[in-house]
């Protein structure tokens, strides 16, 4: 099985990201409407910088979105997953958790105590990823949304960035 090859986005995979991002739109992860043909993939407020890109044989099969939860300095410590997605054909070959693990990587390498993301309650696959990868649930949202007929839980989960004092380090110095 290939391993996926993860880096960092160059806007030359605008066309690239923007097909995958319309061919894994579904309402069991998607709270906005799908996105149409010609609406870019790259924002003003999440560029090419804030996307990691997962390639199998050199062809783009998933991406993470990267961000800041809030635009307050106060709460620039900590880094969001604000979007993940694998193309159908790449599921079952890792990319999902590659994605994930190089996430957590580049908010701890971008100076994050903490990475936090939502999930759809019903997303039982990436809450299991999530969860798999160190990620707790910290919080819930009861019928946040209403989703194809259906009200849905909107979960918040995160982790911390920071290693804990061993009982052996003091915490403190004086």
């Amino acid at each position: 099985m290939p391993v996926p090859h993860i880096r960092h986005a160059r806007s030359g995979d605008e066309q690239s990201l923007r097909r995958l991002d319309r061919d894994t739109w579904s309402p069991l992860h998607a709270v906005s409407p799908p996105p149409g043909p010609d609406d870019p993939f790259f924002r003003e407020d999440a560029g090419p910088a804030d996307h990691l890109v997962a390639e199998l044989d050199g062809a783009v099969v998933g991406y993470v979105r990267l961000g800041f939860p809030t635009p307050l300095a106060s709460n620039a410590h900590v880094r969001q997953i604000r979007g993940l997605a694998v193309a159908d054909a790449a599921r079952g070959h890792g990319v999902g958790r590659a994605l994930v693990r190089a996430a957590v990587e580049e908010a701890r390498r971008l100076g994050a105590r903490r990475i936090t993301l939502r999930v759809l309650g019903h997303n039982t696959p990436a809450r299991g990823l999530y969860e798999s990868e160190g990620f707790v649930v910290e919080g819930v949202q009861p019928e946040e949304f209403h989703l194809d007929g259906a009200y849905v839980d909107d979960v918040l989960m995160g982790q911390s960035l920071t290693a804990p004092a061993t009982p052996d380090e003091p915490t403190h110095t004086t």
